[in-house]
């Protein structure tokens, strides 16, 4: 699980912390964790989500990269049948739909944020005229490549991407539309990719993205949560006021079932904003 630290003794803590959690012992386990966060510190194993999901730990503003890079590597291969075939994911497709319902136009120019495998890409090739996808995980590009439906693929984190890519020749480009089909529940707070993709926009451009969410009571006040299947929601108060001080307008919001758990159906949005400034 990790290779700058010492593995078994990470792994022997993340496993005792699993098996004490499952028992019921939740202070326990979480002193397990906080030694697999002082034996790694870049937590490959996301031991920060699972403390604050279990309320025995601060709420971080985003999944760590190395965890994040971690879970994505070690599933790409069956990456498509867990998402689509068992948990039912169909953002993409539904995100196809809203922009269908708008206009049906075309996108000289657009980035797929989080790419995975490619299903967003898959969804959106005929409404885009050339079309770059990044994703955190390398195995996961490569799979994506596999698939030949991008113009260009690069791996990275998001936000950094978004900040800071420039082509060959040192030119920072800027897109029609930006999607992040299942980007935010691996990120707390979300002014940082809402920002940055507001200043990647061309004028007049989109930004597309779906969200996990909760009961309003269960936020207890604040704009997000690490919520028990360890990613997080984010309230709808919250993405509206982000998106209105970063210069975007609503063009669709919809309540959607994002994914089903357990059988049951995940409670999400899925929004399609235009740039205004």
């Amino acid at each position: 699980m990790v290779s700058e630290f010492d593995e078994a003794a990470v792994a022997k803590a993340y496993n005792q912390g699993l098996s004490l959690e499952k028992a019921g012992d939740r202070e326990g386990a979480a002193e397990a964790y906080r030694r697999v966060l002082a034996l790694d510190p870049q937590d490959h194993g996301g031991v920060a989500i699972r403390l604050a999901a279990m309320g025995l730990g601060g709420t971080p503003d985003r999944m760590p990269d190395a965890y994040v890079a971690t879970l994505f590597d070690q599933h790409a291969d069956d990456f498509d049948d867990i998402l689509v075939e068992q948990l039912r994911y169909c953002v993409p497709l539904q995100l196809r739909e809203v922009l269908r319902a708008h206009g049906d136009r075309r996108f000289a120019h657009v980035l797929d944020l989080g790419c995975g495998t490619g299903l967003a890409g898959l969804a959106l090739r005929d409404v885009a005229g050339h079309l770059t996808g990044v994703d955190l995980s390398e195995r996961i590009v490569e799979l994506a490549f596999d698939r030949e439906i991008y113009d260009d693929l690069y791996v990275g984190e998001a936000v950094g991407f978004l900040e800071e890519f420039e082509d060959d020749d040192g030119h920072r480009p800027n897109w029609d539309l930006i999607v992040a089909t299942d980007v935010f529940p691996y990120l707390g707070a979300i002014e940082p990719i809402v920002s940055a993709a507001a200043k990647r926009l061309n004028p007049s451009g989109h930004f597309g993205f779906s969200t996990e969410t909760l009961d309003n009571a269960a936020f207890g006040g604040k704009d997000y949560k690490v919520g028990q299947r360890q990613r997080f929601a984010h309230a709808l108060s919250y993405l509206r006021s982000v998106l209105e001080q970063n210069g975007f307008s609503l063009i669709e919001l919809q309540q959607i079932a994002v994914r089903l758990e357990d059988g049951e159906p995940v409670p999400g949005h899925l929004v399609l904003a235009r740039r205004t400034d």
